[in-house]
Formats: structure tokens, sequence, C-alpha cells
């Protein structure tokens, strides 16, 4: 089973796989940007660099066709737990045509969706808080109404690929939002 954590940055994604990965020590868990050794490198470009939004749409592209090639189809087999997906990386790229995405996203992905995706939402003052407690990135340094604007694109872009999903408050305790992934998943 392919899982896809989703949700926008502070949202609580990365506390999740890890204590996900206390729970299934043989799953696969992996990200986008990130999963390869080709999205490594691009991942810093995306976060580093002055990049026009039609490059940095491609470049996330080019490092969703290397992680499925390389991290999802050898792995379909096992559990595999993302760090965001395709819906995602279509949300964040929402002032382009959804159908151009759609299609360019597909090739990337070789049509590999997830089966389930977890999405972990933010109320405007939590994210506020949150962002204020970190050093930012290019992409986190965009705003709280980007970013709010971001999470609700999430949701429409998983209802429109055909992706089952849950949304969890990313503000209940930790364990609580836990337990609910792995009752959703239905994970043994």
């Amino acid at each position: 089973m392919y899982v896809a954590l989703e949700g926008i940055d502070t949202s609580g994604k990365s506390t999740q796989i890890n204590a996900l990965k206390q729970c299934y020590k043989n799953a696969v868990f992996t990200k986008e940007p990130g999963g390869s050794a080709l999205g490594e490198k691009l991942r810093s470009i995306l976060l580093n660099e002055n990049l026009s939004k039609k490059a940095e749409v491609l470049l996330f592209l080019a490092d969703r066709a290397e992680h499925i090639s390389e991290i999802i189809k050898p792995n379909l087999d096992k559990l595999i737990i993302s760090d965001r997906s395709i819906i995602s990386g279509i949300a964040y790229a929402s002032e382009f045509d959804f159908d151009i995405l759609k299609s360019l996203n597909l090739f990337a992905t070789s049509n590999i969706l997830p089966n389930k995706a977890i999405i972990l939402e933010l109320d405007k003052a939590s994210l506020e808080y949150r962002l204020n407690q970190k050093n930012m990135d290019k992409i986190e340094s965009r705003g709280i109404d980007y970013f709010l604007n971001i999470q609700d694109k999430i949701s429409q872009v998983a209802d429109k690929l055909g992706v089952e999903y849950i949304k969890l408050n990313a503000t209940m305790p930790k364990e609580q939002i836990t337990k609910q992934i792995i009752d959703f998943c239905n994970i043994k």
C-alpha cells in the first residue's frame, strides 16, 4: 500500500512519519522532494535558488519521476509511507491549468497514485505560530495566506485525482493523530 502524508509546511508530517517509523519497522519511508539521490540535489535547488514558476514545476516533476522510478515502483509490494506526493505537487503548482498539471504529473508517476492520503490541516493562528518558530526557506517565506490557499487546494486535488483521504486537525495531540492514521489506513 502506498500512503501519502500531505499538508502544508509545519503541519506535522515529519512528526507523524517519525511516529509511524516506530510502528512499521519494515515499511519504506520516503519523501518528495528528495527521496532519491537526484531528488536531494533538486530539493536543494528548489529551496535555495530563485526560479521561475515553470522551472520550479518542472524540477518538481523531475524529482517525482525519479522518485517513482527508484523508490515507489520497486516497493509496491510493501507498505510505502511518503511525506508528500503528486497531490501536494499539483496543489503547490495550482496557478497553472489543472489538466496540464495532471497530465504532466501522471506522466511523471507512470499513472501511480497513492492508495490513501492523510491530509494534516492547520488553522491560521497555529500556522502563524509554527512558522514563526523556525528559520524559513524560500517556499515557507511565501506567507500565511499562500499556505492556507495551498491547504485548501490539497483536498481539492485529492478529490479530482480520486485518491481516498482523511483530513486531520494537525493541532490534536500527536499520538491521537497517529492512531487515526493507523485506523484510517487499516495497516496491521
